[in-house]
């Protein structure tokens, strides 16, 4: 017999002290909030009868209003609560379930089922929301006792309407299998009023099985409990008000072939009846609850093979072993052979286990092949681990992923009937809400009195409370650290399994999301056999590539930071493609020799790179550097040039290659005047570079800062406005022996001698707004717009602007030469810069 709970004297008086205790604060102001994640969800974590003894304490309670809510809001006006929208004046606002992120205040203190412990992934949202808003989050699934027991929780009605609802189930399947029973006159949960009805319609349907109605050729009916906690307590409450026989687990293998017809039995499962060590077979409680790695369970031999109806209710954590996996399941639906008795109109069941209840609805946890949670509009789906099919009413397919073998819309065919609904209270909202609100009343009163500006060490806390706080002035509490680590590891997994889903292809690991990748992307998903994964630390980059490329996978990496992320996902590709700074480079590449997985990159061949060829010919892989633009089709092009001309019988005086985004003039529309196909930090950041040279054979290194040269006799470019400009960049002596013009290979003629640099970038002249630094005191500021003047201290460069007197600019003092810039022209000056006349008093007082 089920009794409705009601508040005890002894609970209401351990209020009043708490109450006492804490009068001696500030009234404060509680918030009820309306539930509006889940159309079902019709609790509230109070009753008006909470709220009254709140308000008669002189705090001040606010209730959003909600038609949904069970409970009127009338019943809490008449508490003394106020009944408004906004919300934002309370210090504490609790609920039910979590909010919507765009729903949360920043520095409030909260109080709901977060279902963030596990690192769901639904959920983790809200955690960064929450983080970033610096909210105090008390989460009541971890509110527990000193034996760590929950002690706020909805669990006994999760078992009473988890029940309700799979008896009604079982009305369903034994129908779809051809039996018409008893338990066809219970309905769902939700149908009833209150849980008085829904009893009454069990014991109606007990009253039935008693007088013999059950069909004989079901043979008896088994059903097994897990935990012993208040959520199997709720469930064995109602299978109470049937003609129930509780019998000991080895027992049911006896009563479930030999049973008494006229009723049904149970047995309640706990840790020592399914457990052993792995190595001897034998359990030890307090190892157990250390090391529960080093046990496996036995549930799947000894007691599944006999059990009609399993109903799940104990708490599943990763290290724990499950109770059944997806080839438990393959080997309880292999086909009973039908005895002889067994006729069209009177047929057998095809296995025994028929139905799983999963209360817990742990997806993934304990019932492995629980993989997502059914809904109260949709309680039931058909799981079928045998043939790997999808059984729906209209199609019949195969699958490969686990979840596709669930029929969310029928209960015939082959299978286990599945019923996993995570908010079962909501079907019986006003007993679970009084029941609910009897448990957190006690703890109301201190989580009143949080202020979440302050230090979390600074709260005059209970255990129970303190331990119970997840996130507070924006990070994790020390004690829920390791959701982050946990969070990690479920991508990871999830990434795993997306990256492995299909077979049968070639699989390449693209690192990068920026102006380069989608056209690699492009190319190579060209070809139906090839799957790409784009892995950058801007996640959203990632996603908005894979939207438009057919078999690309987004995943968030950062190479800094996740060495263990980026050395599992080298290991489950065929290929990586580096197209990250060039720097990275050689951490990439270390990954990369320790898998045995080929690399390519479109940067330089860097020292730190050239270090790895060893390890790279031991490890049998192939890196290739340089396979880009700029130098790799540099190379091929200068090769075929060098290689031609030597084939005529010339010799090469010198070389000179220009690289970069040059529009055609009638294209140059933007303020820069250039086309980026590539970072454009990396473009800017390259234009400061030093440059490294040869001069009369000898190795020059410019200093960092542009180094542009203007229309001297026998210059290539003259830098005028309109013109272009040409900019040396760092590192060119690299190729000096490659190319093989007489060690030496950029070549540059000013003024008859031979200059020889790194590829540089061409580009139009004009780029406003750019600052260089020059390595000695002094900026000079590259603007391009008529009036500006800038200038350039000792080792820099002075731009001269624009300043139009009679046709020219500024007059230059070189070493005591008189130079003259056209407009718009950058000089390279190794002596502090001096303005000369130009036709204006004291116009070189400017510089």
């Amino acid at each position: 017999m089920l009794r409705l709970t009601r508040p005890q004297a002894r609970s209401l008086r351990g209020c009043f002290c708490s109450q006492k205790r804490f009068h001696h604060h500030h009234k404060n102001v509680m918030a009820i909030r309306r539930e509006d994640i889940n159309v079902w969800e019709r609790r509230a974590p109070l009753a008006p009868r909470h709220v009254k003894e709140i308000t008669a304490a002189g705090h001040k309670v606010l209730v959003q209003p909600s038609n949904r809510r069970a409970i009127h809001e009338r019943y809490y006006e008449k508490a003394g609560a106020i009944i408004q929208e906004d919300i934002s004046e309370a210090s504490l606002i609790i609920g039910v379930k979590r909010p919507p992120e765009e729903k949360v205040y920043p520095h409030k203190t909260y109080a709901f089922f977060s279902h963030t412990i596990k690192a769901q992934e639904a959920n983790m949202g809200l955690l960064d929301d929450i983080l970033k808003k610096e909210v105090r989050l008390i989460d009541y699934e971890k509110m527990v006792d000193a034996n760590g027991f929950r002690i706020v929780a909805f669990g006994q009605w999760a078992g009473v309407a988890g029940m309700i609802n799979i008896l009604h189930g079982l009305g369903l399947r034994f129908l779809a299998l051809g039996h018409h029973t008893p338990f066809m006159h219970i309905g769902m949960a939700h149908n009833y009023r209150n849980v008085s009805q829904a009893i009454q319609a069990v014991r109606d349907c007990g009253y039935e099985i008693s007088l013999g109605l059950m069909p004989k050729s079901i043979g008896p009916l088994t059903f097994v409990f897990t935990g012993t906690g208040n959520v199997s307590k709720g469930a064995q409450e109602i299978i109470n008000e049937l003609p129930c026989e509780f019998v000991e687990p080895h027992e049911l293998k006896e009563v479930s072939l030999s049973g008494d017809m006229t009723k049904v039995y149970a047995t309640v499962l706990s840790r020592h009846h399914h457990l052993v060590r792995k190595s001897d077979g034998v359990y030890d409680p307090l190892e157990y609850e250390h090391h529960p790695e080093l046990y496996t369970s036995h549930f799947r031999v000894s007691v599944a093979p006999y059990t009609t109806c399993l109903i799940n209710g104990i708490y599943w954590d990763p290290q724990t072993p499950r109770l059944l996996r997806r080839h438990d399941a393959q080997r309880l639906l292999k086909p009973i052979r039908p005895s002889a008795a067994a006729t069209e109109g009177s047929p057998e069941l095809p296995h025994k286990l028929l139905a799983i209840c999963d209360i817990s609805a742990d997806t993934g946890g304990s019932i492995e092949f629980m993989t997502e949670c059914t809904t109260i509009e949709k309680p039931f789906c058909m799981y079928d681990a045998d043939q790997h099919i999808d059984h729906d009413r209209y199609k019949t397919h195969t699958s490969t992923h686990m979840s596709d073998y669930i029929d969310h819309d029928s209960v015939e065919g082959t299978g286990i009937l599945m019923c996993s609904i995570d908010n079962l209270p909501a079907q019986l909202p006003i007993e679970a809400t009084e029941y609910f609100g009897d448990r957190l009343f006690p703890y109301i009163w201190e989580m009143l009195s949080s202020d979440a500006r302050r230090p979390l060490d600074e709260e005059d806390f209970s255990p129970q409370v303190k331990d119970a706080v997840i996130t507070s002035n924006g990070g994790l509490t020390p004690k829920f650290e390791y959701i982050e680590k946990l969070r990690e590891k479920r991508l990871l997994i999830r990434e795993k399994e997306q990256i492995l889903r299909k077979g049968g292809m070639k699989r390449v690991l693209l690192l990068g999301s920026g102006y380069v990748s989608g056209p690699v992307i492009e190319y190579l998903t060209r070809n139906t056999g090839i799957q790409v994964t784009v892995a950058s630390v801007l996640l959203s980059q990632a996603e908005e590539l894979a939207a438009k490329y057919p078999n690309t996978i987004p995943v968030m990496l950062d190479v800094t930071s996740q060495e263990g992320h980026m050395e599992s996902l080298v290991k489950d590709h065929d290929l990586v493609i580096s197209m990250l700074p060039y720097g990275y480079h050689p951490l990439v590449a270390k990954h990369c020799i320790n898998k045995k997985v080929n690399l390519v990159t479109a940067s330089y061949l860097s020292p730190a790179m050239k270090e790895l060829q060893k390890s790279a010919e031991e490890a049998g892989i192939t890196i290739v550097n340089e396979m880009g633009l700029d130098p790799g089709i540099d190379h091929m092009l200068a090769m075929e040039c060098i290689d031609q001309a030597k084939a005529d019988g010339a010799t090469v005086e010198f070389y000179t290659s220009y690289c970069g985004g040059l529009p055609a003039p009638e294209c140059s529309d933007n303020p820069l005047r250039y086309k980026f196909s590539w970072s454009p930090y990396g473009v800017l950041l390259n234009t400061i570079s030093p440059a490294v040279f040869l001069k009369d054979g000898q190795v020059w290194c410019g200093r960092p800062g542009v180094v542009v040269w203007c229309g001297r006799p026998g210059m290539v470019w003259t830098a005028r406005c309109g013109g272009m400009v040409w900019m040396a960049r760092c590192g060119g002596m690299v190729w000096t022996a490659r190319y093989g013009v007489d060690g030496q290979v950029w070549w540059y003629g000013v003024d008859g001698q031979v200059w020889c640099g790194r590829p540089g970038v061409v580009a139009w002249c004009g780029w406003p707004g750019v600052v260089v630094w020059c390595g000695w005191p002094g900026v000079v500021v590259w603007c391009g717009w008529p009036g500006m003047v800038w200038s350039a201290r000792r080792g820099g460069m002075v731009w001269m602007a624009r300043y139009g007197v009679n046709g020219q600019a500024w007059w230059y003092g070189v070493d005591g030469q008189v130079w003259c810039g056209r407009p718009g022209v950058v000089v390279w000056c190794g002596w502090p810069g001096k303005a000369g006349q130009c036709g204006r008093k004291h116009d070189h007082d400017i510089l």
